[in-house]
């Protein structure tokens, strides 16, 4: 099994890291650790090197932040995915948030640094992980315009049944689902519609966990595995061998 997408470079974890990675060590292939500034990126970076073979790295910018970043932020972060592109395996998270985000010039500032990595990961044809909360049917319209991402990944897919299907139309797009599939009925009701060959898995850690208390991390990346084997009534080993296959395609693992 594979954590498609988490942080478990976040300071949540500063005290019990190593037991974290132990834990999905016991359970998971491998994880991949997605970058959300720059400060960030060099972290999931530097944990990439001291677990090699087991984390991989992505260097992004998280939207929310994105929009207030400056000029200089933003460049950095371009000029540091090309200086470490032979070290990361994807482009992300960046995208846009129109769920935190209501305001109309910031959702431009957004789309247009959107654009800036969608520019960086199509010149060097890399994929791409995309944070697109409420707004991915506007993803869905982008991306034919960017015909040398060889990628595209929804990460934590929350759209609609109808953006779903338009998502199934195209050959390089891969949606990844979290352990809200464990709660949220509507994630329930999209994976029953959705053909495996197009799903990925992720914690998204420390976010999304079972409980409002409780921190997520990346060994609970098997109970979405369940999750999806319960809902399509297929062997979990069935279910783990397409998503991880899925992912090693994607990345190149």
């Amino acid at each position: 099994m594979i954590d498609t997408h988490c942080h478990i470079d976040f300071e949540d974890f500063d005290h019990d890291r190593e037991e974290v990675i132990q834990r999905a060590k016991d359970k998971l292939d491998y994880i991949i650790v997605s970058g959300y500034s720059n400060e960030s990126n060099m972290k999931v970076l530097e944990l990439s090197h001291e677990y090699e073979g087991f984390i991989y790295p992505t260097f992004g910018f998280h939207p929310v932040s994105s929009q207030n970043a400056t000029s200089e932020d933003i460049s950095i972060a371009h000029e540091n995915i090309r200086k470490y592109l032979k070290d990361i395996v994807a482009v992300g998270e960046v995208g846009m948030d129109y769920f935190y985000v209501t305001d109309k010039a910031l959702r431009e500032r957004q789309q247009e640094i959107f654009r800036s990595f969608l520019d960086i990961a199509n010149e060097y044809k890399v994929p791409i992980v995309m944070h697109v909360r409420d707004c991915e049917k506007k993803a869905v319209n982008i991306i034919p315009e960017y015909e040398d991402i060889p990628y595209f990944v929804f990460h934590c897919y929350g759209g609609s049944l109808k953006t779903v299907k338009k998502i199934m139309n195209m050959d390089n797009c891969m949606m990844s689902f979290s352990t809200m599939l464990c709660y949220s009925k509507h994630h329930q009701d999209l994976i029953s519609k959705i053909d495996l060959d197009y799903v990925l898995t992720e914690t998204d850690s420390p976010y999304l966990a079972m409980t409002k208390d409780e921190r997520n991390e990346p060994a609970n990346v098997s109970n979405a595995v369940l999750k999806i084997a319960e809902i399509k009534n297929m062997d979990v080993e069935a279910v783990d061998e397409i998503t991880t296959a899925n992912a090693c395609k994607i990345f190149k693992i």
